[in-house]
């Protein structure tokens, strides 16, 4: 199994803003330079996180992206949801009519089970865990140097 390239970008942009916003906004073209990601592609989903209601947008000279709430209240499922939708392993768990042997599958219960330990963790984690341990990798690798 594999996360789209949209999910993986959107929690390195949400951890940018968070990590270098603070109060101000952080601008488009900043983000794109420092994880490397086109800024047309984070565009689209800077579009998609604000109508999400994870960030605010304020155009013009000074403008930019800053998060809705603190880094502590935001979960990274909430980024996951709004970029991907519900996580779900299998299609069947979304909606049963689409196998025909639901009642009787032993391995959709497995699917099940992966998908929902796989999105507890995501529930259990924040914004502001990833901006921690972002922290500490850079403390880590300013000592080493």
């Amino acid at each position: 199994m594999k996360f789209s390239t949209r999910a993986r970008y959107g929690m390195r942009a949400m951890l940018d803003i968070a990590a270098n916003g603070g109060d101000k906004l952080v601008l488009l073209k900043d983000i794109a330079e420092r994880q490397a990601i086109s800024k047309r592609y984070l565009e689209h989903m800077m579009s998609q996180l604000k109508n999400g209601g994870l960030l605010i947008a304020e155009r013009g000279v000074g403008g930019g992206y800053r998060l809705s709430r603190p880094a502590n209240e935001i979960r990274l499922d909430e980024i996951f949801e709004v970029l991907e939708g519900r996580l779900m392993l299998i299609e069947c768990l979304r909606d049963p009519s689409v196998c025909d042997r639901v009642e009787d599958c032993v391995t959709r219960e497995l699917w099940d089970e992966m998908t929902t330990a796989m999105r507890t963790v995501l529930e259990k984690k924040t914004l502001e865990d990833l901006k921690m341990r972002l922290e500490e990798m850079q403390t880590i690798e300013r000592q080493s140097v």
